[in-house]
């Protein structure tokens, strides 16, 4: 499983963007909340580097050979939230093994990223046929099924765009996406017309009452808007260079509990505030260079499994980047979900390591290296 690699070929340049990121988030995150989560986020630092680092070292084409095992294991954690999950605030996402609790959907997304990377490989010369698409959609429902009755809706729909993302890498036909989007654009059209009206039953009313606050902010500025509108006046607020790390002004977001949570979802309002402008395009280069690399690395793969999985990394970082910032910034209707490698949150933070893991072995064996 191990095997010989020239250091050269080590992709530095990703370890260093994703370890920036990382940096960035520990200091917003002591200063959005108290110094035990802070501490909490370094332990997570240290141990995601290490198994990103025993992770790259290993062939990933060895390791795929287990990928049953991967997806037994995503839809198991995942049902295990189901039955036995603990509830936070009407959320039932996180269970605990061994005394150490954790939310199995942040690693399912890696779990399935292997899983379909092997599954696609060995099917690929007829990926489009009706039986092939047809399990490939089968294998996915499950997981957004559980995941979505946490209810996590925001998660379910970066699986959902992360799994579209690993299925046109793997060589779905464009005829096939054609049809799809001909027939997805005008539905989605009629199910958001069907949700925002007063007597749906298609999702939960907190649900429609975010869709709502987007649409009107005005007449929820008190309500579900009240964090939204906030985040956007903190970011505002911080101007050019920020009101300084760990700001005192009561004004501000943190101090003025504007915001609930501000060390998870709402992160960026934080670093805007305390940063700036400035700091704030640092953090979303970060994301989009971290993002490229990943495309890159797929680009250059020794076969199609690689591909996917960086590509399927490259789409869970850049799009979950972007529905976070989206979010903070009020371009998006609100919805919980982190900001990778800056929130706070040890599953999410170390699930995402061990993908970058994966990422790093497929970069050393890129085709340029053979």
């Amino acid at each position: 499983m191990l095997k010989q690699y020239k250091i050269r070929n080590y992709d530095f340049k990703l370890v260093i963007l994703v370890v920036a990121l990382t940096f960035i988030g520990i200091f917003a995150v002591g200063s959005a909340a108290d110094e035990s989560l802070q501490r909490t986020q370094i332990m997570g630092f240290i141990f995601g580097s290490f198994l990103m680092l025993v992770i790259s070292l290993f062939d990933y084409s060895v390791l795929l050979k287990l990928y049953w095992l991967s997806y037994i294991g995503s839809i198991g954690l995942l049902l295990l939230v189901y039955v036995f999950g603990e509830t936070t605030s009407g959320a039932q996402r996180w269970i605990t093994l061994l005394g150490i609790r954790f939310q199995p959907s942040e690693l399912a997304k890696i779990l399935l990223i292997l899983f379909y990377a092997q599954f696609i490989m060995k099917h690929r010369e007829k990926l489009n046929t009706f039986k092939n698409i047809g399990l490939c959609c089968l294998f996915i429902l499950p997981s957004l099924y559980f995941i979505y009755k946490q209810p996590n809706l925001s998660t379910t729909i970066v699986v959902a765009v992360m799994f579209c993302v690993i299925m046109f890498v793997g060589g779905i036909s464009w005829k096939l996406v054609t049809g799809i989007l001909a027939v997805f654009i005008p539905t989605a059209i009629i199910l958001f017309t069907i949700i925002i009206q007063p007597d749906q039953t298609l999702i939960k009313d907190y649900q429609q009452a975010r869709i709502l606050a987007f649409l009107y902010p005005d007449k929820y500025a008190n309500a579900e808007a009240y964090q939204q509108l906030n985040s956007i006046m903190a970011i505002g607020s911080g101007q050019l260079y920020g009101k300084g790390y760990k700001t005192n002004e009561i004004s501000s977001v943190k101090n003025g509990n504007f915001i609930s949570e501000p060390q998870t979802d709402f992160i960026f309002a934080v670093i805007g505030e305390e940063f700036g402008f400035v700091g704030s395009c640092v953090v979303i280069v970060l994301l989009v260079l971290v993002t490229l690399e990943c495309i890159f690395i797929a680009h250059r793969a020794k076969d199609l499994a690689g591909s996917i999985i960086a590509a399927g990394m490259a789409g869970l970082i850049g799009f979950q980047g972007f529905l976070n910032i989206g979010v903070t910034t009020m371009l998006l209707p609100n919805t919980g979900v982190t900001l990778p490698f800056v929130s706070y949150g040890l599953t999410s933070l170390v699930s995402l390591y061990i993908g970058i893991g994966f990422v790093l072995n497929v970069g050393l064996q890129c085709k340029k290296y053979y």
